[in-house]
């Protein structure tokens, strides 16, 4: 029986609805989060909760609520938050069934608030847009068009329209002009499916570019359905912007940032704000991830700005926080914050940077709490061991890493059903644990010494260790002893998804406003 108290749907939605600040997780995996969860429920599943929670809900007393769909999760989670320092954690009163039976609205699929404005952007501005058929004749005919990719660089890599230049979307103010010099060319911008095509057309609207500019219409998948060729493993990126087109675009970029009502800061307030209290607040880097390992203000994120505008519930889960931009141009961060300040976010740019303020190199790294005590193997060990065959491998590592190449023998397991796992697998003198790197399967040791009675070890670095030994390797879903219910897998993403599933897709995409409106706490406002 939970000893943790509750905050009901009514509560959750007058604080929405107030502004204030408040965290909704949903401990369940992805792939069930998916399934149905409130607009602005943001997803930690349980298994890797300690790994993520310090960044994605980064002050101890913020307001949090958890739930599950009745799977015994969320009591558990509440356990370990309040482990991890958290002051102020409720149950959602009944769970997801609780806000359902409350008359609280279920958005499908991920990253909604983001989706959801970006149809909401499309019905009030009339974004133009151009159907495959169409921007394949302009291609056939070699028209005076350049065809930009929003998405990041690994997406591109994937599938990308014949001819597109990876443009991730917070680069297109400023890389435009290079790219299209000539007013008279068309631009056409393109995603997987709708949301950062149609962001992105509009940020170059907005900005003013003088080029006839249109979003490919239901992106790489309606170029799929339409039966067109797509490209596979480009590498066409954009290169350096002048100093002039970066000055213009820097004018047209705080132009929009002001109609957008971003707020303005300097670095001493932000570090006032780091030290408040009662308040949380993100920095974020909106810069491409190179230039931020080359230099950054310490205690900022990396988050590419396009990245950031499609997936704020990943990165800022505290609803009602104070969000931070920074960048080095004065285009990137102000065209992000305008977007953010659409979506109902207090976002500030910081005005006032200096070189010296970019003093830290190397890529973000996660707070995470400090590293529990774990009896260590090497990669050789564990080969003696496994040869022997009394020990038993348990892999926590993402199941699309596990099936890319894991252990000979090894069990793919989440980690938050752990006492069911164990229950079904054979018997072993001793366990032996990993992932990718050994930080996750670290936190498991003890769990599964509790639940089993047997000696439990780490291998040292995880997986990357025994690879890294060039020790032999399986793939495939040889052992799985959870399904894979770790990520859901997007209908836009790859080119094998059934085309019944991408057409739903779209389907859902368009119902969103409606749904929106139903729900009525989104707080959007369109410029």
């Amino acid at each position: 029986m939970s000893t943790a108290f509750t905050r009901t749907y009514a509560q959750i939605r007058q604080a929405l609805l107030n502004r204030e600040e408040l965290a909704l997780i949903d401990v369940r995996e992805e792939a069930p989060f998916a399934q149905g969860h409130p607009l602005f429920a943001a997803n930690i599943p349980l298994s890797k909760l300690e790994l993520e929670v310090y960044a994605r809900i980064p002050r101890r007393a913020t307001p949090v609520t958890v739930y599950d769909d009745g799977e015994g999760l969320a009591d558990i989670a509440v356990q370990r938050l309040r482990a991890l320092g958290y002051l102020d954690v409720a149950l959602l009163a009944g769970g997801l069934q609780g806000w359902r039976s409350a008359g609280g609205e279920l958005f499908i699929d991920v990253n909604v608030p983001s989706k959801a404005f970006g149809e909401l952007v499309e019905s009030q501005r009339h974004t133009p847009s151009l159907a495959a058929e169409e921007v394949q004749a302009l291609l056939d005919d070699k028209a005076d068009v350049v065809v930009l990719d929003a998405r990041r660089f690994d997406e591109y890599q994937t599938m990308s329209i014949p001819g597109g230049i990876s443009v991730p979307g917070a680069e297109l103010v400023l890389r435009a002009r290079q790219l299209a010099p000539d007013p008279a060319t068309r631009i056409v911008v393109n995603c997987a499916g709708r949301t950062r095509s149609i962001i992105g057309t509009q940020s170059l609207i907005n900005a003013g570019l003088a080029n006839p500019v249109a979003a490919l219409r239901n992106g790489t998948i309606g170029w799929t359905l339409a039966g067109q060729t797509l490209e596979h493993g480009q590498s066409r990126r954009f290169a350096a912007t002048s100093e002039a087109q970066r000055e213009i675009a820097a004018n047209d970029a705080r132009r929009v940032a002001d109609r957008a009502r971003v707020g303005r800061a300097s670095f001493a307030d932000l570090q006032r704000w780091q030290q408040e209290a009662a308040r949380s607040t993100y920095l974020f880097d909106v810069r491409s991830p190179e230039e931020y390992e080359a230099g950054h203000l310490p205690a900022s994120r990396s988050t590419p700005g396009g990245q950031l505008v499609q997936e704020t519930d990943h990165f800022a889960s505290v609803r009602g926080a104070r969000l931070v931009l920074v960048d080095d141009d004065g285009v990137r961060a102000n065209m992000s914050a305008s977007w953010l300040a659409q979506l109902g976010w207090e976002v500030y740019v910081l005005d006032d940077l200096q070189p010296a303020h970019f003093s830290e190199q190397g890529p973000w790294q996660a707070p995470v709490p400090a590293p529990r005590q774990a009896e260590e193997i090497s990669p050789q060990t564990l080969a003696e061991w496994l040869a022997e065959g009394d020990s038993l491998v348990l892999d926590f590592t993402s199941s699309a890493n596990y099936v890319k190449r894991h252990i000979p023998g090894a069990w793919w397991a989440l980690r938050a059903q752990l006492p069911e796992v164990l229950a079904t697998l054979p018997p072993a003198r001793r366990y032996v644990l990993t992932c990718g790197s050994s930080q996750l399967a670290r936190l498991a040791v003890a769990e599964v010494e509790a639940l089993t009675g047997k000696p439990a070890f780490l291998l040292r670095q995880g997986t990357a260790a025994w690879v890294a030994a060039q020790l032999p390797l399986e793939t495939g879903e040889t052992r799985l002893a959870s399904p894979r219910i770790d990520r859901y897998r997007r209908p836009y993403e790859g080119t094998d998804n059934p085309r019944d599933a991408m057409q739903a897709y779209l389907d859902w995409e368009f119902g969103l406003v409606a749904q929106l409106a139903r729900d009525g706490t989104h707080g959007f406002h369109v410029i």
